[in-house]
């Protein structure tokens, strides 16, 4: 007789093998949004066949449309603040350079400079409008890094507020989102400040 416990199959002294499939819709303890809609962004639904092609990138299409059908909230110089599509948090924001260039090593001074301060003015528009508690900033270069669109650079700034979820919403790409796009682009539009 074997000194080592009896596994569930009857074998003594290795682990029985689960199969996970066993335990699909069995209550624990994490709690799931589930949001089907995503689907569409996952899958690529409105990608452009060649992302190096400036007609059909979404970020060279955007300024050429109006401000609320393309949901841009500021236009700058040689960079725009546009409303992410497909938002990790409420009020995520875009801020992406009108040319066509995919590397933060390829901006110009310029571009580079428009950037950052565009970024810090949506950060002060998003606490004024929407009084998060933080932030996420940046850039995914490439599209193993994460960027939906890699091939035209854009920042992030996604608010975030206590108890909104952890980073998970950001790398599971799953959030919902209680404000309409059209009605925060709105919001913004009308918080950001005038230039002299």
């Amino acid at each position: 007789m074997s000194s080592e416990p009896e596994t569930p199959d009857g074998t003594a002294g290795r682990p029985a093998v689960e199969d996970a499939r066993d335990f699909a819709g069995v209550p624990d303890d994490t709690q799931r949004l589930w949001t089907p809609h995503r689907m569409a962004y996952i899958g690529g639904e409105n990608k452009p066949e060649d992302p190096h092609d400036d007609a059909q990138c979404p970020f060279c299409a955007a300024p050429k449309r109006t401000d609320e059908d393309a949901l841009i909230v500021h236009r700058g110089k040689s960079a725009y603040v546009i409303l992410n599509l497909y938002p990790y948090n409420a009020g995520h924001l875009l801020v992406c350079p009108y040319r066509h260039v995919s590397d933060y090593t390829d901006l110009d001074e310029a571009e580079v400079l428009e950037v950052a301060e565009l970024t810090r003015t949506a950060m002060r528009v998003i606490r004024e409008v929407s009084a998060p508690a933080g932030f996420n900033l940046g850039m995914n270069q490439g599209e193993v890094a994460g960027a939906g669109i890699a091939a035209h650079l854009h920042q992030h700034v996604v608010p975030r507020w206590p108890g909104d979820a952890n980073f998970l919403p950001v790398v599971g790409r799953t959030k919902a989102i209680p404000i309409l796009l059209a009605d925060t682009r709105r919001l913004y539009a009308d918080a950001w400040p005038e230039l002299a």
